[in-house]
């Protein structure tokens, strides 16, 4: 999965276009990221940017963000409603895909020390990223706000966990820390009465509400705290409102944890709670981006729900989740919009974007790339593909319905095979395109050469990688095809052997961009066992899928 992060810092200046089209522009310039929201306020004197894209471009936008902002930027003159404490006064990194939150926190503490290096500004990490606990909120960091930083800074305990405990009239300091996807999500009741609204909100809240007696009247603890009644989620902020524009009331939420409340869970919780009161849930609206993973699980949770075979394609878990929670009631909900990784040119430019007779003209070109190790994940693809069909096909029907549990695990397994095939499709272009361009390096000097050599053979060992992931995928795409055969319905044979020789003429090809590279390779050893484990995982390929081709041509009336 590719690695997608999420950037949200918010700069002190939220009335000067001027000032905030620079350091906007600072990140827009750093290829390979998608600026997905600008949102000045002049009240509170302060713009949040948000943007994303791989690890190292984000990095280095964020780094640059922070940058200019100290270059525009002068605290020793700004107002406004906002807690703030420098011009970049809080540079949050988020996990959106393919990544850890320890890995967003590592990648946070590398911006700190950057920052405070090359920079010479206070830094305090806060958040995933915090390495001292009385950091982790920032509230806490930011106490006093920018009026007091001078003389926190010279307290022992107020150092900065990056840069100088130096007190920049201009600048401030800057909090950076990794967090957790927050989403805002609104859920429409058909009603207008914003009591009904608020109480569900009090029921469906992590905090809850205060326990009352018959009379309305507060019950309290001895120590006179009213005694609380938890809500029904966690990770869950919640209150009911009045929208004049829609013409109906919604029950607003923060989900801060969706990992463990999800849309689902939120969408779920309140429909149980307006149908004890007689209402009904119309729909629902997701405020800004969504990670894909969240509708991914809502679409998922609903799919079981309904005893649906969840092994399908992405696209379609997705139109599951937009349907199911009726994104599209509020306003129209287009995925390649409002979903994160979509939005951030998930696909872009690529070979697998491009429509069959695209592929096969720009295979057919003079270029020498993309070529056989591409064609190779092609087939892999194909092979999954045709598998994750027929185990569908299967799925629920009368006389196998005792298989069902296997359709759905050979289904997903496909699914995921098939959607890290298509990825490898650019993988094995990318990395043929790494090698030449490693080629073209300079040789003249010494440390030239040196350079150059370290390259190529770095270059040498992905070209030899990628094929090599193919050729292993290859042999589980044949298991899974050779199953779904023998399990899978009759009428769907034919089908299955495609899967099977389409999984083959990937283990094949990917077999032979394997050997063609190792000659590249410096280390011999390692040549040698990849020569070992790709002439292994060829001939297990080769059995399953003769095997496997036996039983398809009895399956199709014949005999082999």
């Amino acid at each position: 999965m590719k690695k997608i992060i999420e950037c949200v810092p918010n700069i002190s200046e939220g009335r000067d276009s001027k000032i905030i089209d620079a350091v906007v522009s600072a990140a827009a310039g750093v290829e390979g990221v998608t600026i997905l929201g600008i949102d000045p306020g002049a009240d509170t004197n302060r713009t949040v940017i948000t943007f994303v894209g791989e690890p190292e471009p984000v990095l280095e936008a964020a780094f640059l963000v922070i940058k200019t902002a100290m270059e525009k930027i002068d605290m020793s003159r700004h107002k406004g409603a906002h807690p703030r404490m420098g011009a970049t006064d809080v540079c949050p990194l988020i996990p959106v895909s393919g990544i850890s939150m320890e890995g967003c926190a590592e990648l946070a503490r590398r911006l700190a020390s950057r920052a405070g290096k090359e920079l010479g500004l206070p830094v305090y990490l806060y958040g995933d990223a915090a390495e001292r606990p009385q950091r982790r909120f920032l509230p806490d960091i930011r106490d006093g706000e920018y009026e007091a930083l001078k003389e926190k800074l010279k307290r022992p305990d107020f150092t900065p966990d990056a840069g100088p405990a130096v007190f920049l009239p201009r600048s401030g300091a800057t909090a950076i820390g990794a967090r957790d996807f927050l989403l805002a999500y609104n859920i429409n009741l058909n009603t207008r009465d914003l009591a009904l609204a608020r109480d569900i909100a009090l029921s469906v809240r992590e905090r809850g509400r205060a326990k009352r007696d018959r009379n309305g009247e507060i019950i309290r603890n001895p120590d006179g705290s009213p005694i609380i009644i938890p809500g029904l989620l966690k990770h869950c902020q919640a209150a009911g409102w009045y929208i004049d524009e829609y013409g109906y009331t919604q029950v607003t939420m923060n989900l801060t944890n969706y990992q463990e409340t999800g849309l689902h869970h939120g969408f779920d919780a309140v429909e149980k709670e307006a149908g004890a009161r007689g209402l009904r849930v119309t729909g629902s609206e997701a405020v800004g981006l969504l990670p894909k993973k969240a509708l991914l699980d809502a679409g998922l949770h609903y799919l079981r729900r309904a005893g649906l075979n969840t092994g399908i394609p992405e696209k379609e878990i997705i139109h599951t989740a937009i349907r199911s929670l009726g994104l599209n009631e509020t306003q129209p909900f287009n995925p390649d919009e409002k979903i994160i990784e979509y939005a951030a040119g998930e696909t872009g430019k690529t070979l697998r974007g491009l429509s069959c007779s695209d592929f096969a003209d720009e295979l057919s070109s003079s270029s020498i790339a993309p070529g056989g190790g591409s064609v190779a994940a092609l087939s892999l693809a194909m092979s999954a593909g045709l598998s994750s069909m027929v185990s569908n096909l299967t799925f629920g029907k009368k006389d196998f319905r005792r298989a069902g549990k296997l359709m759905t695990d050979l289904s997903t397994a496909a699914q995921r095979l098939k959607d890290r095939a298509l990825l490898m499709i650019d993988e094995d272009t990318d990395a043929f395109n790494g090698y030449i361009a490693a080629m073209r390096l300079p040789n003249k000097s010494r440390e030239e050469i040196a350079v150059r050599e370290a390259a190529i053979d770095a270059a040498s060992k992905k070209i030899t990688e990628v094929p090599l992931e193919t050729l292993r995928l290859s042999k589980e795409a044949a298991a899974i095809a050779e199953t779904v055969l023998r399990r899978g319905i009759p009428a769907a044979g034919s089908d299955a052997g495609s899967a099977l020789a389409q999984a083959e003429a990937a283990a094949n090809g990917a077999y032979l961009n394997v050997m063609i590279n190792l000659p590249g390779l410096n280390d011999r050893s390692y040549a040698e066992s990849i020569r070992a484990e790709a002439a292994e995982l060829l001939s297990s390929a080769r059995s399953t899928v003769k095997k496997g081709l036996r039983n398809a041509l009895k399956r199709c009336g014949n005999e082999a």
